[in-house]
């Protein structure tokens, strides 16, 4: 069971020992159970395969090995990057989502699982952090909680330094038209092979999916107005199954 809260209030045991994983993340924002599509990622993959975990919101990195959330806590282990985490997840306690794909089927789970978060995501950075209007909402929004003299350098530092990764990235140096562009196209490759498919491997969940949902719950459920949002709305097999797998994984309470 996962309560309204987002902690899974089952447990297992391995000789004798209660599994409870420490998922650390950025809190609730929007609506959404986290406005980061990583973190909401791996929060959808440990409620994907029943994992016992409790989340722990914060925005102090100082611990994350990767100096980035997510990451998790869980026993002696500390663990960053969401990719590394599910691996780890994955040899550690039996994998539930991919045991039965096909060497194609990992294949192009790979790759989606690319288009996703190595191009699709910074589209998505672009329209949070450097368009003006947008960029407001961010700063309000995921620095709130910071103290007065601090919140007056922190912001432009971290986008000052956002921008950075995206110019080193590549989809920096594209005008704004061209990168939504960009990020349309991948909004209608993944809704093209979804097709009318209940999941993007087929009946049941796998771990592409978690990754799917963090990206299209955030660029559908956020406030933040975009070419590429306008075009996911239109996109309705993309609506359904944002809607599909939210219904499945997450209580009412934590949905706006």
């Amino acid at each position: 069971m996962i309560d309204e809260f987002g902690t899974v209030d089952a447990t297992r045991t391995n000789s004798q020992i209660v599994i409870m994983i420490k998922l650390y993340q950025f809190a609730p924002a929007f609506g959404l159970p986290n406005a980061s599509s990583f973190c909401l990622k791996l929060e959808t993959y440990l409620r994907m395969v029943e994992l016992p975990f409790e989340s722990i919101y914060g925005i102090e990195m100082g611990k994350a090995p990767k100096g980035k959330m997510p990451y998790i806590v869980d026993g002696d282990r500390t663990i960053g990057d969401s990719n590394f985490i599910i691996d780890y997840l994955k040899q550690t306690y039996g994998d539930r989502l991919d045991a039965h794909l096909t060497p194609s089927e990992r294949a192009i789970s790979l790759a989606m699982r690319r288009l996703i978060e190595e191009n699709l995501y910074w589209v998505m950075v672009h329209n949070r952090w450097i368009e003006p209007a947008n960029w407001e909402i961010t700063k309000e929004v995921f620095f709130k909680d910071l103290p007065p003299i601090i919140k007056s350098i922190v912001p432009n530092l971290a986008q000052k330094d956002t921008r950075k990764k995206l110019e080193c990235h590549g989809m920096g140096k594209h005008t704004s038209e061209e990168i939504y562009a960009i990020g349309i196209a991948d909004l209608h490759a993944l809704s093209d092979f979804l097709s009318d498919k209940p999941f993007f491997l087929g009946n049941e969940p796998t771990s592409l999916d978690a990754s799917a949902y963090g990206i299209l719950a955030n660029i559908l459920g956020s406030p933040f107005d975009s070419p590429l949002k306008a075009r996911a709305q239109q996109l309705n097999n993309i609506v359904a199954y944002r809607d599909r797998v939210r219904d499945r994984y997450y209580p009412p309470a934590t949905v706006a």
